[in-house]
């Protein structure tokens, strides 16, 4: 069974937003409060490039080793990723498998501890969309072949209940080929969809799948009042606490996207992945 997932405020976002954010005590307070929550932490090419995120990995590995916890991570340095959206940025083709090779070595290094790894959210989902299935099919198995370490689940894009019907999301999973090579499918990244809703969509494609698990983000599906709106929606709320679920698909709820980052420059957020106090 997957643990609790590590606290790590040497890589929390919200803990440094405290000494360079200007906020109001109501919004430090809800940033220090989700601080210090379990959350994965996202591995990115703009602030843990190539040279330094092995580091980073070590340090994840180190700190789940000390708490007795899970390590986890998600990897989103993609080529072309997000499809040039919000999110866009990633890597070249050329220096892509170079940062996931150091991932890679990274994670090897702790064989003793267990490891959660997210493999580039939306990167499935977007395929058709984006036009790229066979190339990003190609770099998809490429990492999945370096993150197969020990002790290590790698959990590859699942999309969300409000996207892909089951039909089309386990029809694109199949394109990429690797879904025999994984642990299974990680739903509602960065979503808002409710814990129901996910628990049903992830079965449905587990079914279609040949069984395979699926871990569902709970970060920010409190209210799930959303729908297909994903860009920083207004009057949601943190949902259940990672570990709180899980049944013979769906290993464990994760916190996956740290509430209080920003989706994009839409609804009066700042840009992706930086810290919001009135999110938060």
């Amino acid at each position: 069974a997957v643990g609790t997932v590590v606290i790590a405020p040497e890589q929390s976002k919200a803990l440094q937003a405290l000494d360079h954010v200007e906020m109001d005590a109501d919004e430090a307070a809800a940033t220090q409060y989700l601080g210090a929550q379990p959350t994965a932490y996202w591995l990115t090419p703009e602030q843990d490039p190539i040279g330094t995120v092995g580091d980073t990995v070590v340090s994840l590995v180190s700190q789940a080793r000390d708490q007795r916890k899970t390590a986890a991570m998600v990897v989103y340095g993609l080529p072309d990723r997000d499809c040039g959206n919000h999110s866009a940025g990633g890597l070249s083709a050329e220096d892509y498998p170079t940062w996931v090779d150091e991932i890679g070595a990274a994670l090897r290094t702790a064989p003793d501890v267990q490891k959660i790894v997210v493999l580039e959210p939306d990167s499935i989902a977007l395929a058709s969309e984006c036009g790229e299935i066979s190339a990003r099919a190609g770099f998809l198995s490429a990492a999945v072949d370096a993150l197969s370490v020990t002790g290590t689940w790698i959990y590859i894009d699942g999309g969300h209940s409000a996207w892909h019907s089951p039909d089309d999301m386990a029809a694109l999973i199949r394109q990429m080929g690797i879904i025999d090579r994984v642990r299974g499918v990680a739903t509602n990244v960065s979503n808002y969809q409710s814990t129901y809703e996910e628990f049903a969509y992830a079965h449905a494609l587990s079914d279609r799948l040949g069984g395979t698990h699926a871990i569902v983000d709970t970060s920010r599906n409190g209210v799930a009042s959303a729908g297909a709106t994903w860009c920083n929606p207004s009057g949601q709320r943190v949902g259940d606490a990672g570990g709180t679920f899980g049944d013979d698909v769906v290993d464990t709820n994760v916190w996956i996207k740290p509430p209080g980052e920003s989706d994009g420059t839409c609804n009066g957020g700042p840009p992706a992945g930086h810290w919001w106090p009135a999110s938060a």
